[in-house]
């Protein structure tokens, strides 16, 4: 079994829990408490202690200006005790980056965010708290954070989601800062007092042709897939008749099939590995408690689960090349090629999924029924965030031109 050191955060919890139960008196841990204190922050220096030739103890402290700086003193002790203090001012007052740091590891080692998450978080902080967060925590007031925040929407044009982000990961280290009581404004009044509104972030319009494959598109897309059906291409074509997101079917398992139906459970992620190079895992979970759920396949295509069994009857995983997963990568590149191909506007994965979750509200189905199939927990989600035109300007014009009012007589 691997041995577990303890932190002095939690040796101290447990003394105090020794202490306050009657077994020891608080005068006889006093000074083990304040050397593990001492041991825990000299193991934080990372430079060398040493004892010079003329007798006296030597050492680097970091330096903001310089990087570092030398220390000298005629005893190891009085060395120590130097490195102790930099260190415990550093501790009780760590800079921005040091305590989101801290957060976004903590929630990722509870298992709380998953890999991508707790990269993402730290590409937001990376964007944004560049500068401001080599700062020390203690000293930044309310006031600071506010107008540090009000500047990031004009200097990077954010949208209302990309700032909606931004404060997600400012509240979270925050959060972790006032918990440990580094902070004491009211982190709730700071978001509330923010100067913005509506009109000062960037509005991102996207047309119709871009969001959803139109009725055309659609069917010169599906024919070219089903005449080229390798593992990729049915793939894809199963996206188009269910709907399903791209990371839910690379990831899907021949027992979640039954008949025309399949079970998502599993999503892939993506996160950044210790190598700095992307690393693409499989996730035992779908994007939300929400896309746990049964995908229903049509009648009509029925045999496309037989042709994906075929290309891949032994495997853990269904869509499979060269004995390796397809990763949503090897998708997104091959609808782009295609699209390029048939001479369409390039849209990715995520727009097949905007294209069914169309196609079943203009069919007007039952909301549940809608809702189920698309994995969401609210019809307004579908709507609002789904809901695009897929007809040709030739079509529109031929609707509107149906219409008995504007016709002459």
């Amino acid at each position: 079994m691997k041995k577990e050191t303890l932190q002095y955060g939690q040796s101290t919890e447990i003394l105090q829990f020794i202490i306050k139960s009657g077994m020891l008196d608080l005068h006889d841990v006093q000074d083990s408490m304040e050397a593990m204190k001492r041991d825990e922050l000299l193991k934080k220096h990372q430079y060398k202690i040493w004892q010079g030739k003329d007798g006296k103890w030597y050492t680097y402290l970091p330096d903001d200006k310089k990087g570092r700086i030398l220390k000298k003193r005629t005893t190891q002790k009085a060395i120590e005790n130097d490195v102790v203090e930099y260190w415990k001012i550093q501790t009780e007052n760590p800079t921005i980056k040091e305590v989101f740091g801290e957060w976004n590891d903590r929630r990722l080692e509870l298992n709380k965010i998953s890999k991508a998450t707790h990269l993402r978080n730290k590409q937001v902080f990376k964007r944004h708290y560049k500068d401001f967060g080599e700062k020390k925590i203690k000293h930044i007031s309310a006031e600071e954070f506010e107008e540090f925040l009000e500047e990031q929407i004009p200097e990077y044009q954010l949208t209302a989601k990309a700032f909606s982000n931004l404060k997600t990961v400012t509240r979270g280290f925050l959060k972790r800062a006032k918990k440990r009581k580094l902070i004491s404004f009211n982190i709730d009044e700071l978001f509330q007092d923010l100067d913005t509104s509506d009109v000062d972030f960037k509005k991102v319009i996207k047309e119709d042709y871009e969001e959803v494959f139109n009725e055309s598109e659609m069917s010169l897309v599906m024919e070219y897939l089903k005449a080229n059906p390798d593992m990729i291409n049915l793939g894809i074509l199963l996206m188009f008749v269910t709907g399903a997101r791209v990371g839910e079917i690379v990831t899907l398992k021949h027992e979640d099939f039954d008949n025309n139906t399949f079970k998502i459970r599993r999503t892939e992620t993506r996160f950044l590995g210790e190598d700095k190079k992307y690393v693409c895992e499989v996730k035992e979970f779908p994007k939300s408690q929400a896309g746990v759920r049964t995908a229903i396949i049509p009648e009509d295509f029925s045999w496309l689960v037989k042709a994906i069994r075929r290309q891949n009857p032994f495997g853990e995983y269904i869509f499979v090349k060269n004995g390796k997963r397809i990763s949503t990568q090897s998708v997104r590149m091959r609808l782009k090629r295609i699209c390029a191909r048939l001479n369409i506007y390039h849209k990715s994965p995520h727009k097949i999924r905007k294209t069914y979750g169309t196609i079943l509200l203009d069919n007007h189905l039952d909301n549940k029924l809608i809702m189920g199939q698309m994995g969401h927990t609210d019809i307004l989600c579908t709507e609002n965030h789904y809901h695009r035109n897929r007809k040709s300007v030739d079509q529109k014009i031929q609707i509107i031109s149906s219409i008995p009012e504007f016709k002459v007589n």
